[in-house]
């Protein structure tokens, strides 16, 4: 499968995380985006016992079976008190015991954004340091501030310095993605 999967790390219906993720998506014309809903993917909250108990979901094998068929992926992360939201942390839970290597070693794109200034930089460091650990490549990220400001249901970003800081960073994902699909036609 040569698509991108798309999510906002977020279970709110109305996400600006899954707005931003879509955005980058649609950017990257014209490869083709899966764009996910977390809450098609609500599972039982992770712990050992429940793994021994029930075994692992199968909502976390499909999950991971979008990983697995992505050609990469662009992750908008919401920010819940200084971390991932439970609804993201949980299903990174359940598909890290299907393979430590979560992401499968695709290429990533991080993102976050809020309605402050912040918009979402400490989740987003958190998620750097985290998954740098598993990926053999630079993960661009981007992170857009005063969500409502600055993005347009219909515009999109409507800040050119801020386009061009976005753009800097899908351009190093999109020659990622572009190498890994070289090398797998190969």
């Amino acid at each position: 499968m040569n698509k991108l999967l798309a999510f906002g790390a977020s279970s709110s219906k109305n996400s600006r995380n899954k707005k931003l993720a879509s955005y980058v998506a649609n950017r990257m014309d014209p490869k083709e985006a899966i764009i996910v809903d977390l809450n098609e993917f609500e599972m039982p909250i992770y712990s050992e016992d429940r793994e021994q108990e029930i075994g692992v979901p199968d909502k976390a094998y499909e999950f991971k079976k979008l990983v697995n068929e992505s050609i990469g992926i662009i992750i908008s992360l919401a920010e819940h008190n200084g971390s991932y939201t439970s609804a993201f942390k949980n299903i990174y839970d359940w598909i890290s015991v299907i393979e430590k290597t979560v992401w499968c070693n695709k290429p990533l794109i991080l993102l976050s954004t809020s309605d402050g200034q912040n918009a979402g930089r400490t989740v987003l460091k958190t998620a750097l340091s985290s998954f740098s650990r598993q990926s053999k490549e630079e993960i661009p990220h981007f992170s857009l501030p005063r969500f409502n400001e600055n993005f347009s249901d219909t515009d999109g970003i409507t800040d050119k310095k801020l386009i061009e800081d976005l753009d800097k960073q899908i351009s190093i994902f999109s020659r990622q993605v572009d190498d890994l699909l070289n090398s797998s036609n190969n």
